[in-house]
């Protein structure tokens, strides 16, 4: 029969699903590999074309591997926790539960039938309780732990409380809060145990403090910053402002040193390891602080100093003005009654911008004056604070110093400002800009004029040292991270208040569930929509009413597919030891300093209280390329008076008319070719719809955009597996191009491949599509274009270089076309070496080949043997009268005269000559025969 790719694809797809083909061992003598992609948040849409890309990479580098010898783990699950639900509840009333379950219906249909070779034994859900219970356990862990910076990990909170009974706070050195007590060991002791948490919770790795967040009023939520774009909620494009909260917090910044050192030991791509670089933001400079002047208005200010942070000590005698974020604490003490509605104003102002958006945008300048002071804290010299939004509370101090003459911005706000810009060194220019050198001598600078560079920095410190105004100190720009959501559908964090303080609940309790509420919004008074539950309350307190951000069940996941139905723990210590780590891991590069880098913290978190062996989560990290939508525009008329008609212009003909261009639905389009009656019945406008056609044909207009169902250029995966099979789609999107590389999608060249898949079926049968194979040892020609097959997959696929793969397997099978080969040794090899890219029709050609069912994927990868590519033959093209006809292996050891002879004695050449006998014969040795007739 011919190539029936329907019967085949699901024939597999069942037997794979009965047998648990691709379940992996947790005891084997087999090395393992560990292949993951970043697991799916299933939404409402299902798959397009673009999300399988890298999916069909993994898979076809898993089952590669298991061919290699390897035991593979190649599990798969959803991110199943999300806002997109939760705005679906809100808008219909349906469970985000119920919503999900479906989602997860469609995914699991769509990606079943694309052939991926998932151990879906190991399946997990992070909405689902016995998941979430270990989300909830590992935030426990992270509750009762501090970091010694002395050890240089987390260490049990216990171990702290004994230290502090012992030694009081004396010796300890820990990643805490700014405002610690120094106490004696005595003292500990004689607080009650409501004060000596208080203290603790200064310690812990997750805490409660205050923050300033990114409110969306209209989704009731906080929003990360990657989740905000221009003041605007990235989904809903609803406005977004800053807002102070008690939120929950995790310590991410006492691994910050280990997070940086962490990506020198790891092969991920570099520009993302540069992201995670920029995002950690080590700087080496010094903290200076700066006494206040007491206001006039506020002599009862509690508050002695404002501290900054700065990487350019060296230049502290330049500085003009101090800038405050407009969140600091201190901005209402500070203002003057006559700076009063200003600085409002500006504040206001402010709220309305998200951090990220505050930090890109270098251009504006503005500020505002709170009529106090402070001063330098080496000549005594006054020196204004203003508030800006360019500085942002959680970043560093939330205040930095002015010096206008060696940073552009301060430059720039010294001028708007009408400020002194004073020149530090002899070599500045500062006539029209900034100069941030450090070449030269330091002028206007008392106690360090004269010196170099390194020579003040180190005199700048000694000094700040010895009259304790500062010190030597390393910066990062990450902070803490926000770890909570005003939002239902998120994991309960598994907390109660008692007397105003956070007590875990008992382990035995986990997981806590979430409750059921009659609205998924917040309440009327503002408390998130957990409030909204009727009896749910911990014995003896309230719960904690926010839920765990999103990447709270990303953080982990890959230890829990080690381990997927362990009850008693997270994962065995004994799957931990066999599976180690991932191996491979791939996923979008957007997530470098979101869930790639949150991952990495939990991970040394994990290691740290022995419970994971590994320091790094992913040994190798590849990021694919977007597959971009192919948008089709038609062309619509423009009447004189400038209004739209209801007839539409071909692409070729739009420059004799006026004409507007309409997105249209690229489903009804083939090779820029309109389907006309399919867009008459599109639309109930479009029924009477007229065409100005050029050749007959409406053409459209062509863009590359991204994929979205609002330009109509969304391809669905199930209408072309409908039409030309899982495994035409699978090498068609290798076929693309480069696996790291963004492409457009075209479907134009999806014939081609399917072709090249018939032509390869039609290797095993012959012209009544019998199936028919020969015994016979195989020829050095035959050898040769499968060890070139051989090699080339193999060298491709271990550097994941799939598109080339593709091409090289076009051209195998034309030369054994050519070759009229059927030859059962070769054959077999070849069904093993495309198995990995087109499993379908190679399982059923491997069982029509008298193999077990079932065994293809375990078989051994051919050897490549090197001899078969000794060239001792050339493929001579043979053409007629100039036109070639046909390619002839000849032994490159005869001469002219004998490969004369061979030709003319050729059975397929004497079909071309059609018996007549050439006049001339023209032999180029090792090039080409020419016969001219």
């Amino acid at each position: 029969m011919d190539y029936q790719f329907k019967d085949i694809e699901q024939k597999w797809q069942q037997f794979w699903a009965d047998n648990q083909t691709f379940k992996a061992e947790d005891k084997t003598t087999k090395p393992k590999y560990y292949v993951l992609d970043m697991f799916p948040y299933p939404s409402g849409a299902g798959l397009h074309v673009g999300h399988p890309l890298g999916y069909i990479a993994s898979d076809i580098f898993a089952r590669y591997k298991r061919l290699k010898g390897f035991n593979v783990l190649h599990p798969m699950g959803y991110d199943s926790f999300g806002l997109p639900a939760e705005q679906y509840a809100i808008q219909t009333g349906q469970h985000p539960a119920v919503t999900t379950e479906d989602n997860i219906a469609t995914y699991r249909r769509q990606l079943d039938q694309i052939g991926f070779s998932f151990d879906w034994s190991r399946e997990v859900r992070t909405s689902s309780p016995d998941y979430y219970k270990w989300t909830q356990w590992i935030f426990m862990q992270l509750f009762n732990s501090w970091y010694n910076r002395a050890a240089d990990k987390a260490e049990s909170i216990t171990k702290l409380v004994e230290h502090f009974e012992k030694n009081g706070s004396a010796g300890v050195n820990a990643v805490c809060d700014e405002d610690i007590l120094s106490f004696t060991a005595d003292e500990w002791k004689a607080m009650s145990p409501n004060t000596q948490q208080e203290e603790l919770l200064k310690y812990r790795l997750t805490y409660l403090r205050e923050s300033t967040v990114n409110w969306c009023p209209a989704l009731g939520t906080v929003l990360a910053n990657d989740e905000v774009k221009d003041g605007f909620s990235e989904r809903g494009g609803y406005p977004v402002e800053q807002k102070k909260m008690m939120q929950w917090s995790m310590r991410i910044t006492a691994y910050a040193e280990r997070l940086l050192q962490g990506l020198d030991t790891i092969d991920w791509p570099e520009p993302l390891k540069e992201m995670q670089r920029n995002w950690i933001g080590k700087s080496i400079g010094a903290s200076v602080r700066f006494p206040i002047e007491k206001p006039a208005h506020n002599l009862e200010l509690n508050a002695h100093y404002i501290e900054v942070f700065t990487t350019r000590v060296d230049t502290i005698f330049g500085t003009t003005f101090l800038v405050i974020a407009p969140e600091h604490e201190l901005v209402t003490e500070l203002t003057t009654p006559g700076q009063k509605a200003d600085i409002e104003a500006y504040i206001a102002q402010t709220k309305k911008k998200s951090e990220l958006d505050r930090m890109a945008d270098a251009k504006t300048v503005s500020g505002t004056f709170t009529g106090s002071y402070v001063l330098n804290p080496l000549n005594n010299e006054l020196v204004p604070i203003y508030i800006a939004d360019y500085v942002l509370a959680g970043y560093g101090t939330g205040a930095v110093m002015g010096v206008p003459s060696g940073d552009q911005r301060d430059y720039l706000f010294a001028k708007h400002s009408n400020l002194n810009i004073i020149p530090i060194l002899d070599t500045q220019n500062i006539t029209t800009e900034a100069d941030p050198t450090k070449e030269g001598k330091y002028i206007n600078s008392d106690f360090i004029n004269g010196l170099t560079y390194k020579e003040a920095t180190a005199a700048v410190i000694a000094k700040l040292e010895e009259i304790e105004a500062g010190k030597a100190k390393v910066n990062f720009r990450m902070r803490d991270a926000i770890f909570g959501r005003q939002r239902y559908w998120g994991e309960p964090v598994p907390v109660y208040f008692k007397e105003g303080l956070p007590h875990l609940i008992s382990e035995s309790d986990l997981p806590l569930l979430l409750p059921e509420v009659d609205k998924y919004l917040p309440t009327e008074s503002g408390e998130p929509p957990l409030a909204r539950a009727e009896g749910w309350k911990h014995p003896d307190g309230e719960y904690e009413l926010s839920t765990m951000p999103g990447w709270a069940g990303s953080s982990f996941y890959w230890y829990r597919y080690m381990d997927a139905h362990n009850d008693k723990e997270f994962a065995s210590k004994e799957a931990i030891a066999y599976w180690k780590d991932v191996d491979l891991y791939i996923g979008g590069s957007e997530h470098a300093t979101g869930h790639l880098l949150y991952s990495r913290f939990w991970n040394k978190f994990l290691k740290d209280i022995d419970l994971v062996i590994e320091e790094e989560p992913f040994k190798k990290l590849i990021n694919q390329g977007m597959i971009q939508g192919r948008s089709n525009f038609v062309y619509r008329l423009i009447d004189e008076e400038g209004r739209g008609t209801n007839t539409f212009v071909s692409h070729g003909l739009i420059g004799q008319y006026k004409t507007s261009p309409l997105h249209v639905d690229v489903n009804m389009v083939e090779n820029e070719v309109l389907n006309i009656n399919k867009f008459k019945a599109w639309r109930e406008e479009y029924k009477n719809a007229e065409f100005i056609l050029e050749n007959g044909k409406y053409i459209c207009g062509v863009e590359i955009e991204k994929m979205s169902k609002s330009k109509f250029n969304v391809v669905n995966p199930d209408d072309l597996i409908a039409r030309y099979g899982a495994d035409t789609l699978r090498m068609y999107e290798m076929f693309l191009g480069p696996l790291e590389q963004s492409k457009p999608w075209n479907t134009n060249g999806i014939e081609g491949v399917f072709k090249f898949l018939r032509k390869f079926w039609r290797l095993f049968h012959n012209d009544a599509w019998v199936f028919t194979l020969s015994d016979a040892e195989p020829t050095k020609a035959e050898l040769k274009s499968l060890h070139k097959i051989i090699r080339k997959v193999e060298e491709d696929i271990e550097r994941f270089s799939f598109n080339t793969s593709v091409s090289s397997f076009m051209i195998a099978i034309n030369e054994l076309t050519d070759l009229k080969c059927n030859n059962r040794r070769v054959l077999q090899d070849l069904v093993i070496t495309l198995s990995a890219y087109a499993p379908h029709i190679c399982e059923e050609l491997w069982v029509m080949l008298g193999n077990e069912a079932g065994t293809l994927s375990y078989a051994a990868y051919p050897k490549f043997n090197p001899a078969y590519l000794v060239e001792d033959e050339f493929a001579y093209p043979i053409s007629i009268n100039g036109k070639t006809k046909m390619n002839l292996n000849i032994s490159l050891s005869l001469e002219p005269k004998e490969i004369e002879e061979f030709v003319l004695a050729n059975a397929d050449v004497k079909k071309y000559l059609d018996g007549k006998q050439p006049k001339k014969v023209i032999v180029v040795k090792g090039r080409i025969v020419n016969m001219v007739v």
